[in-house]
């Protein structure tokens, strides 16, 4: 039987007509007797053996040759035969029409919809409105109905491609019909799918075909079938399909065809010429970036995680399961600093000459960034290991990009991306996962209209970003009404390109990261009290990157020790930026034991190993200028109030309430799961702690971390001062930050489990 994945209920077809019964329409009965469809189904195939295999395998409960004799009471007809067939079928469908059900409904297979689409207008007239064409991508190199796999659409997709006039329920019941065998159904208009197809299946059949059909003549093709690797015989598999159904697509889908293959043969053409004058920089931009776009793109694809699909690591819906109590023990080093990993990749894909990045974050956000600038023409080689080569372009080196960037969950990139992309000569747009499309982006599109930018955005001010290229940006002095290193950035950064000064003035300190990087690569940035400006028109020059430790990162585990009785943590290596160690002077404040060790400098960032042992926490009311120096450290923080003596009062936190969630109000919701007293306002929160270090401060129970990361990292961490069993939902996105955090974790002595994920 089909698995669970098969939805059944909504496929009610009295009389299914199969009109062509070789593997894709003898699947999709076999689809649909596994997954116990109740109706009818019957077939018509102009050969006789097809139709007496189909009824002896029981796919069909009955069929012939002549479709008049098959039509008869058919609630819905699907059109399997070849493209160059098509028009004849329809034609003598339009003749016992009839005969059908008065609701019949008819829909297709092809692969290619405007050839098929203009057939129906030759024999209809136009596109019947209860005509619905469709494509399930999905096949084999085997035929026939004997090749009849029940499982060939589960999880695949099926592209319906509905006219203007369609009527809504007939759509709704060919979508209905491919859901109930698995199908992921989207919908799109005719040329699209037909460019689509076009570059993804028809392309690479036909260099399939070429490259065999070339070997095969030559002298030596026994030898090099014989010695051939996985890779050609994986590649080349393709080469075995049907060759009559193949010449007929490439004939009815040519200018699409062609048009791809142009595109192909450009890229072939540049590649031979890098191969044929030693060109290493265009040959690695060219592997490097195809490399990476197979496992993004699957990603995309598949809505799995870009790094999981990358590190081979677990992926789905993932639930965290944490015993409670546990040791905090231990010298612990965190991932490298996702800020500054994201900057590393910006500004050295900017500069003259090759950017060595160590310590670089392999998280999901910052592989999006690299992503990103490998589809503007960067060559960037690894990440391997933290270690990341930029071959620079210089500041007007970069290229249009093919499509929308996607930067996946990373407000950072997208705001910071805004600002770079505002003053390149090309148009471009910015988009991310459902989480991100949520979140507000006027703070960065309005002040870059000042500086003459084109940016549209979707309602709201949300994502996606358009930005129109070839704007002659203005320097601003401008004054942000809300402390923002995101805005500060971007706005610095379009300012590079712009005519003038671009002077930022913040209402408080944010991290600098951006202006102390740009600095480190040569490009003067200066600062007096709350303003930073710089001059536009400018270069970057090339130079090492030792990225610390993320602050955020190491949060947890300062928490960690900060509640348990007998902790003791070193995070080594970490960056101790002063506009970064919020954190450390609130849990400072709040009584913990904690000093920095070892303390240095490294590439022009402050870095130290920070030592912190158990002491009793006692609440605070959180000094409102360290707020936005410990933005992203809240949630943990909040762990830490609620083992704290007395009552922890934040105020001046709205930032909070538009992060991955609201994470005021998602960290209050846990808290109340767990039986911590608080209080919520529109601008923090009042959590009143547990002093006493001889009993638990908190019970157990299900949270949700509503996709954020740092709010499931938060939760798992309160376990080590839990009464019960945490269950914390929903924990896939931990990937984007932090990929190594249950590991470490239990490294440090907790008993974290991770459920539901698959490899």
């Amino acid at each position: 039987m089909v698995e669970d994945s098969v939805k059944t209920s909504g496929c009610h077809e009295v009389r299914l007509l199969i009109v062509g019964l070789g593997l894709i329409g003898g699947s999709l009965a076999a689809s649909l007797r596994a997954a116990g469809f109740q109706g009818q189904i019957v077939a018509c195939d102009p050969d006789e053996g097809e139709i007496a295999r189909g009824i002896g395998m029981g796919l069909i409960d009955s069929g012939g040759t002549r479709l008049t004799e098959q039509v008869n009471d058919a609630t819905m007809v699907v059109l399997a035969v070849p493209v160059l067939a098509m028009e004849s079928v329809m034609a003598s469908l339009a003749d016992a029409l009839p005969r059908a059900s008065a609701d019949v409904v008819m829909t297709d297979v092809g692969s290619t919809k405007a050839t098929i689409r203009a057939c129906a207008q030759r024999v209809f007239g136009q596109v019947p409105s209860n005509m619905v064409l469709g494509h399930p991508i999905a096949g084999s190199e085997k035929s026939g109905v004997a090749a009849a796999n029940p499982r060939l659409y589960v999880d695949h997709k099926v592209i319906l491609t509905p006219e203007p006039n369609v009527d809504r329920a007939a759509l709704q019941r060919v979508r209905c019909l491919w859901e109930a065998c698995g199908a992921d159904v989207l919908e799109m208009d005719v040329e699209r799918h037909d460019q689509v197809l076009a570059r993804t299946s028809h392309l690479p059949h036909l260099l399939a075909f070429s490259l065999v059909d070339t070997l095969a003549r030559q002298d030596e093709r026994l030898d090099i079938f014989r010695y051939a690797a996985g890779g050609f015989r994986d590649f080349t598999r393709i080469a075995g399909s049907d060759p009559v159904m193949w010449r007929d697509i490439f004939i009815a889908n040519k200018q699409a065809v062609l048009a791809s293959l142009d595109d192909f043969e450009a890229g072939l053409s540049s590649l031979r010429h890098a191969v044929e004058t030693g060109d290493s920089d265009a040959m690695i931009a060219t592997f490097d970036r195809a490399s990476h776009a197979r496992h993004y793109f699957d990603s995309l694809l598949n809505k799995t995680s870009y790094q999981a699909e990358y590190h081979m690591q677990p992926q789905g819906k993932v639930t965290y399961r944490v015993q409670p109590g546990g040791q905090a023990q231990g010298r612990v080093r965190v991932p490298g600093d996702k800020s500054m990993s994201h900057r590393s990749i910006m500004l050295g894909a900017l500069a003259e000459g090759v950017t060595e990045v160590k310590g670089f974050l392999e998280g999901e956000d910052s592989l999006a960034t690299l992503q990103a600038f490998r589809e503007m023409g960067v060559a960037i080689e690894g990440p391997h290991q933290g270690k990341v080569t930029i071959h620079g372009v210089g500041m007007h080196g970069l290229k249009a990009p093919a499509g929308p960037l996607y930067v996946g969950n990373s407000g950072t990139a997208m705001r910071l991306f805004s600002g770079l992309l505002a003053g390149q000569a090309f148009d471009s747009e910015l988009t991310g996962d459902e989480s991100l499309t949520k979140r507000p982006m006027s703070r960065v599109a309005d002040p870059l209209r000042l500086m003459g930018a084109s940016i549209d955005t979707a309602e709201g001010g949300r994502p996606p970003l358009k930005i129109s290229g070839g704007a002659k940006l203005k320097g601003i002095h401008y004054d942000m009404p809300m402390a923002s290193a995101q805005v500060k950035s971007c706005l610095l950064l379009a300012g590079l390109y712009a005519e003038g000064e671009t002077r930022v003035r913040e209402p408080a300190p944010t991290r600098d990261h951006t202006e102390r990087m740009l600095n480190g690569f040569g490009y003067a940035v200066f600062r007096e009290g709350d303003t930073c400006w710089l001059q536009g028109g400018g270069k970057l020059t090339a130079g090492p990157i030792d990225v610390p430790s993320d602050i955020s990162s190491a949060t947890f585990f300062l928490v960690a020790a900060a509640i348990t009785p007998g902790a003791d943590i070193t995070l080594e290596h970490v960056g101790v930026n002063p506009t970064r160690i919020g954190v450390i002077n609130i849990l400072t404040l709040m009584g913990a034991d904690l000093r920095l060790e070892n303390e240095r400098e490294v590439g022009g960032e402050p870095v130290a190993d920070i030592r912190i042992r158990y002491a009793p926490l006692k609440g605070i009311d959180i000094p409102e200028e360290q707020v936005p120096l410990a933005i992203d450290e809240f949630p943990a923080l909040f762990i830490a109030a609620a083992n704290a003596d007395g009552v922890t009062r934040l105020r001046g936190a709205e930032e909070l309430r538009v992060k991955e969630s609201d994470r005021i109000q998602a960290m209050a919701d846990g808290l109340a799961v767990l039986g911590v007293q608080h209080t919520v306002v529109e601008d923090g929160i009042d959590i009143v702690g547990n002093g006493d270090a001889q009993k638990a401060s908190y019970g157990g129970g299900r949270v949700d971390s509503l996709g954020d990361h740092r709010i499931a990292m938060a939760f798992a961490i309160s376990s080590l001062r839990a009464s019960g069993e945490i269950e914390i939902e929903d924990c896939a996105n931990v990937a984007t930050s932090f990929p190594d955090f249950v590991e470490l974790a239990t490294r440090i002595g907790m008993s974290v489990s991770v459920e539901g994920a698959h490899e």
